[in-house]
C-alpha cells in the first residue's frame, strides 16, 4: 500500500490527525503531488477546518489535478468558500465545476445553496426544483416532473 493509499485509509477510518501528519511529510518530500494537497484538504474539511482546507485545494487545483478528484476538489473549494462566507468565490469554483463536469448534478445543488446565500432567492428554488424533478426516484415527482420544471422557473408569477 502507498503512502497515499495510506493516508487515505487513516481520514476513513476515522484517524484524520495522522493521515494530515503523513499528508503533511509525503508534501515536503513531493511538494508537486496534487492528490497530496488534495487529500490534506480533504483531511481538514473533514475535520471542520475550513479555512485551512482553502489553499490546499488551490494548490492541489492549480497543479493540474484531474478528473474525480478535480471535480471534487472544485466542489469541496466551492463549498468551503460558501461556509466561509465568501459567496464570490464560491460561485465562481462552483461555475467552473457545471461548466467542466457538466453532468455531475451536485454542482448544481451546491450552486443553489450560494445563490441562497447571496437572497438570489428564485434562481436557488429553481435549480433546486429542475435537480429534483430530473433526478428522484419518487413516483409521485416522477409522475409530475413536468409541472415541476415547468413552474420552476415561474414561481412568482400568478396565473389569471
Amino acid at each position: 500500500m502507498s503512502q497515499l493509499e495510506q493516508a487515505i485509509r487513516l481520514r476513513q477510518e476515522g484517524k484524520t490527525q495522522e493521515a494530515i501528519e503523513l499528508l503533511h511529510t509525503m508534501a515536503e518530500k513531493e511538494p508537486g503531488n496534487a492528490d497530496v494537497w488534495y487529500q490534506l484538504a480533504w483531511a481538514h474539511d473533514s475535520l471542520g477546518l475550513e479555512r485551512q482546507a482553502v489553499p490546499y485545494y488551490e494548490t492541489a487545483l492549480s497543479q493540474g489535478l484531474t478528473g474525480e478528484d478535480r471535480a471534487g476538489a472544485i466542489l469541496g473549494l466551492g463549498s468551503t468558500y460558501r461556509t466561509l462566507g465568501q459567496y464570490e468565490q464560491a460561485k465562481k469554483w462552483l461555475e467552473t465545476g457545471m461548466e467542466e463536469f457538466p453532468e455531475q448534478r451536485e454542482f448544481e445543488v451546491f450552486y443553489a445553496m450560494v445563490l441562497y446565500n447571496t437572497g438570489e432567492h428564485a434562481e436557488a428554488m429553481k435549480r433546486l426544483l429542475v435537480q429534483l424533478a430530473d433526478t428522484s426516484s419518487d413516483r409521485g415527482i416522477h409522475d409530475y416532473h413536468k409541472a415541476i420544471r415547468f413552474y420552476s422557473g415561474q414561481l412568482d408569477r400568478i396565473w389569471e
